[in-house]
């Protein structure tokens, strides 16, 4: 399965690419402000690890995540390339992989997919102003996932 789905979109005033392509082994998504590849990322999780969508969810979920399927524990993220500049882009980058991709393996797995494949996530996002997650990278966040969806789902 080689298919390239791809998006350019403004969030935040902020041009974003994203782009997925499937592998027979793997799944690739680059998400990036900067016009590059970024840091990568491989998720995996054992394909025996049942996975949440957002319709299964309480009510009472976080306001970060709603409407979105939550990562699973078991959830393994592998740095393949580059690196986050501080604690607070780690940990926000880490975010992102985790989040795809569970979106993508939730979404494979409503198409009755066997193989549950791994997620190489490239990010390049551009620098917040603080440390602390502002209200522009909750919107960039939203943001891109809800493309995301719409790009798996065409």
């Amino acid at each position: 399965m080689l298919s390239i789905h791809s998006t350019s979109v403004d969030l935040e005033g902020v041009p974003t690419e994203i782009m997925v392509q499937g592998f027979a082994d793997r799944i690739l998504v680059l998400v990036t402000q900067m016009g590059k590849v970024g840091n990568l990322i491989q998720a995996s999780i054992p394909a025996t690890t049942p996975l949440l969508s957002a319709h299964d969810l309480d009510e009472d979920s976080d306001s970060l995540t709603t409407g979105l399927p939550v990562p699973p524990a078991a959830i393994q993220l592998t740095p393949l390339l580059g690196g986050a500049s501080s604690e607070h882009l780690q940990t926000l980058h880490s975010l992102y992989a985790a989040q795809i991709a569970t979106i993508i393996w939730v979404e494979e797995a409503k198409r009755m997919a066997v193989d549950r494949r791994s997620v190489v996530v490239g990010i390049a996002l551009q620098r917040g102003a603080g440390d602390g997650l502002d209200a522009d990278e909750r919107k960039t966040f939203h943001g891109v996932m809800n493309h995301l969806y719409r790009l798996v789902n065409n």
